[in-house]
């Protein structure tokens, strides 16, 4: 899920969620991401947008393929591909998750194969209030993501850390994005 979920060092602008924090930082091959935002929608609709694997292609940029191989139960084999772009470079990246879901709360990925020597990432959703005076003003999610990479491929420092900085920062802003547009849709199932 990495592709499609990695988050970046800048704050997302643009963003209609409330409080969009990302940072990344870089330790020797390792690139470790942590993201949050808080969102105007219900719980069940924040899960169903981060567990629409094979749908992700449509709404994240960057992600061009996203196919559930196995599922078990709340355990799932999932294969991504897509690419970290920054000015003229470009990365490709390809990954098979083994995924497990913890309904409603959190979601746990790692690497089993693909290009990346090793990758982990969680996400926790946590019911929040909407804001002061928040009753009857409707849900709130308090979306947090972690993950570390490591590519098996060459990365540049400088230019690798921007182009999955950059990569991270419009994905993450558009799965909260679509968040938002099923949440104003009214489209929970």
């Amino acid at each position: 899920m990495a592709v499609a979920l990695l988050a970046a060092a800048y704050a997302a602008p643009g963003a209609a969620a409330d409080d969009v924090s990302i940072e990344a930082e870089r330790h020797g091959d390792t690139i470790e991401i942590r993201a949050r935002a808080l969102i105007a929608a219900p719980v069940a609709l924040v899960w169903q947008v981060l567990t629409d694997y094979e749908r992700l292609p449509s709404f994240i940029p960057e992600l061009s393929k996203s196919v559930v191989r196995e599922r078990q139960g709340n355990r799932l084999v999932v294969e991504q591909a897509g690419e970290a772009r920054f000015l003229v470079f470009s990365f490709p990246i390809e990954v098979r998750y083994e995924v497990l879901e913890s309904p409603p709360g959190g979601i746990s990925s790692r690497a089993v194969g693909g290009n990346l020597r090793r990758m982990n990432s969680r996400y926790e959703l946590q019911p929040a209030p909407v804001g002061p005076g928040a009753e009857g003003r409707g849900a709130a999610v308090l979306l947090r993501y972690e993950g570390e990479m490591e590519p098996s491929f060459e990365l540049p420092p400088v230019i690798g850390l921007v182009a999955v900085r950059s990569m991270a920062e419009r994905q993450f802003t558009a799965m909260v994005a679509e968040i938002e547009r099923r949440a104003a849709a009214g489209t929970v199932k």
